[in-house]
C-alpha cells in the first residue's frame, strides 16, 4: 500500500513540474511569436482585400496573415491574447497593445445581428476589464450584454445564433453557449438579473435538446420560433448530423463548467462532467490528447486533427477540476491536452508570422481553413497555460486581480 501511495506522489509531483515548466517555456515563446505577429500586422492590413480590418485570424494558402474586421465572430481573440500575456508577465508592453488591438473590437457592442458579440467583447473587452476594472470597459460589457439580449427568444428559450438562413428559420448552435459569459459577468455589474435569467434559461434549453444519450452534442439545433419545439438536429461544422464534432464538445463542457461557476447549479456540474466523460473515454481520442477534428470522421487515424478543441478543452477541464470530486482526472487530462500542445503543436521559433499553434481545423465540410493555425485556437491555449500555471502555484483557476 505504502508503495502504491508513493507511487502516485512522485507522479504527482512529475505532473507537478512538468507543468510548471511548461508555463515557463510556453510564454516566453508565446510572446516571441506575438511580437513577430505584432510587426507582420501593418503589411497584412495594406494587402487586406477586406475593408477595416483589425486582428489576424489565420494563415492562408500562401502562408500570409489574414486579417479580419470586427464583426468576424473571431475578431476579440487576438486583444485577449494579448491581455493574457499582460497578466502573465505584467509587461506595460503587452497592456499598451491589447488596448490599442480592444479598442478595435468595441464596436461591436451593439451588433445585433450575432450571438458571438459574446466572443468578441468577453474575450477582448471581458478581459481587459478583469485586470484592469476600467469603467468605459464595465459600460461596453453590459451595453454588450443588451444587445445580446435582442436575440432571445421566450418562446424558445435560446438565444438565436445566425440570421438569413433559409433552412433554419431559428438556428442555435452549441457554440453559443460560450457567449452565456457575457450575460453572467454584465448581471454582477449592472445588477440587471435578466441577463443572467436569459444565460440559465437559454443553457436550460441547451441541455434538453442538444445532448445524445452519451452526452455527445449536435452542432444545430432548429426550432420553430412560434411554438419553441426543437425541428430539426442536424450539422453545419460536423461530419455528418449524428457525429460528433470536436470543437463543439469542447464548446459544450467550457459552457456547462462556466455555468456551474455561475450558478452552483449541479445539473450543469453533472452535466459537465457526462461531457468530459464522453470526451475522455471516447474510442477515437488519440494517444496524444489532441482530438480529430470530428470524433466520428470516417477517415480516422488519417483525419486532421483541431489543435483549437484541444486548447478549449484542456481549459475548460483545468477549471471543472475544481469543483468535481473527479479533479484528479480533469487536472490529469488537461496536463496532457496542454502538454502535448506545447511539445508537439507549436510553430518554429519566428515562423508562421507570429502564430503559437499549428494543426488546426475550422470549417472542414466548406474546406476551409484546414490544417492551419488559428487565433482562437492561441487565445485558449494561453488560458489553459495561465490555468495550469495558477492551480500549480495553489491559486484559484480564475482572477479578478486588478494587474498593474
Amino acid at each position: 500500500m505504502k508503495k502504491i501511495h508513493l507511487t502516485l506522489a512522485l507522479g504527482m509531483l512529475v505532473t507537478a513540474a512538468s507543468a510548471q515548466h511548461n508555463a515557463k517555456k510556453a510564454i516566453p515563446f508565446a510572446e516571441k511569436q506575438t511580437d513577430v505577429m505584432l510587426k507582420a500586422i501593418p503589411q497584412a492590413k495594406e494587402k487586406a482585400t477586406k475593408p477595416n480590418v483589425v486582428s489576424p485570424r489565420t494563415l492562408n494558402a500562401a502562408g500570409e496573415l489574414v486579417m479580419i474586421p470586427s464583426r468576424d465572430w473571431v475578431s476579440g481573440f487576438f486583444p485577449g491574447e494579448l491581455w493574457y500575456l499582460f497578466e502573465y508577465t505584467h509587461d506595460q508592453k503587452w497592456k499598451d497593445a491589447a488596448k490599442t488591438y480592444t479598442a478595435f473590437i468595441e464596436p461591436e457592442q451593439f451588433d445585433k445581428g450575432t450571438h458571438d458579440v459574446g466572443f468578441k467583447i468577453y474575450c477582448s473587452v471581458g478581459n481587459g476589464y478583469r485586470l484592469t476594472k476600467d469603467a468605459h470597459y464595465k459600460d461596453v460589457i453590459i451595453q454588450a450584454a443588451k444587445t445580446l439580449s435582442t436575440r432571445f427568444n421566450p418562446k424558445v428559450g435560446a438565444i438565436k445564433s445566425w440570421d438569413g438562413r433559409k433552412e433554419w428559420p431559428y438556428p442555435v448552435i452549441i457554440d453559443n453557449m460560450m457567449n452565456l459569459e457575457l450575460l453572467f459577468e454584465a448581471s454582477k455589474l449592472s445588477g440587471d438579473t435578466s441577463f443572467r435569467n436569459i444565460a440559465i434559461k437559454h443553457a436550460n434549453t441547451t441541455m434538453k435538446n442538444h445532448f445524445r444519450p452519451d452526452f455527445s452534442s449536435y452542432h444545430v439545433i432548429d426550432y420553430d420560433p412560434e411554438t419553441g419545439a426543437a425541428v430539426h438536429k442536424q450539422t453545419h461544422q460536423g461530419y455528418a448530423d449524428a457525429s460528433a464534432w470536436a470543437r463543439g464538445q469542447g464548446w459544450g463542457l467550457y459552457g456547462y463548467t462556466l455555468c456551474y461557476r455561475e450558478t452552483k447549479d449541479l445539473r450543469y456540474l453533472k452535466q459537465a462532467e457526462a461531457i468530459a466523460k464522453f470526451i475522455m473515454t471516447n474510442p477515437n481520442m488519440p494517444a496524444d490528447k489532441v482530438p480529430y477534428w470530428d470524433f466520428n470522421a470516417p477517415d480516422i487515424p488519417n483525419a486532421p486533427r483541431d489543435a483549437s478543441a484541444a486548447a478549449i478543452m484542456a481549459s475548460a477541464f483545468y477549471e471543472l477540476s475544481t469543483y468535481s470530486k473527479n479533479g484528479k482526472q480533469y487536472r490529469k487530462m488537461a496536463d496532457e491536452m496542454t502538454n502535448s500542445l506545447s511539445k508537439n503543436y507549436q510553430a518554429k521559433p519566428g515562423e508562421s508570422q507570429g502564430f503559437i499553434l499549428l494543426h488546426s481545423t475550422g470549417h472542414k465540410p466548406a474546406n476551409s481553413e484546414i490544417d492551419v493555425p488559428i487565433s482562437y485556437a492561441d487565445y485558449y491555449y494561453l488560458e489553459a497555460l495561465l490555468r495550469q500555471d495558477r492551480l500549480e502555484k495553489g491559486k484559484p483557476v480564475l482572477t479578478w486581480q486588478i494587474v498593474n
